[in-house]
């Protein structure tokens, strides 16, 4: 279910994007997701558009908004489901980690004391670089491919989120990237 989940969220962003495309495209404006989102059909007429593109606009808000009515209903069922335990609240103290979020990775990670070291749970999370070097030359790659790639996009939003949310990470955020701008990193 929480897979489902993920795959409703990311046709709805599949949807955003598009929105925002035609209309960075078409209009120079690079209007916020959150405005998109609340549009109604009398916004779109509003929109310095030709037809034909404002149809296009229309027919990716209604499935933008069945995806949102859709993953309401398997969030509501999933939250019916899955009763808290210690380790799922556990997980929700972590910054930019909600009640789905936690579900994903508590119902993707399964039993954390199959996992070695931290390292290897990190890695079957997709969340260690897989390529391998020597002398600072790159010799080889890994199969980045391998891991739970469920679990990789729970952490990436929760990182998004976390960076948007919580001031100390979000200005950790902007030292990382002044960072390896700096040096090309």
């Amino acid at each position: 279910m929480a897979r489902k989940r993920a795959q409703l969220v990311r046709q709805r962003t599949t949807q955003l994007l598009s929105i925002k495309n035609l209309l960075v495209r078409n209009c120079g404006q690079d209007i916020p997701s959150t405005t998109i989102k609340k549009w109604t059909s009398e916004h779109i007429t509003d929109l310095p558009l030709l037809p034909e593109q404002r149809l296009a606009i229309q027919a990716n808000c209604a499935v933008m908004h069945t995806l949102e009515q859709q993953i309401e209903v398997v969030e509501k069922e999933l939250l019916r489901q899955l009763k808290p335990c210690k380790a799922f609240n556990l997980l929700k103290t972590m910054a930019g980690v909600g009640d789905i979020l936690s579900m994903t990775i508590f119902l993707e990670t399964g039993d954390i004391s199959r996992f070695d070291s931290c390292g290897n749970f990190a890695s079957y999370a997709r969340m260690v670089n897989s390529k391998r070097e020597s002398n600072g030359k790159k010799k080889g790659e890994g199969n980045r491919k391998c891991g739970n790639r469920y679990l990789c996009w729970a952490f990436m939003e929760a990182a998004h989120f976390a960076v948007g949310s919580n001031e100390f990470i979000r200005r950790f955020y902007q030292r990382k990237c002044a960072k390896s701008l700096l040096f090309g990193i």
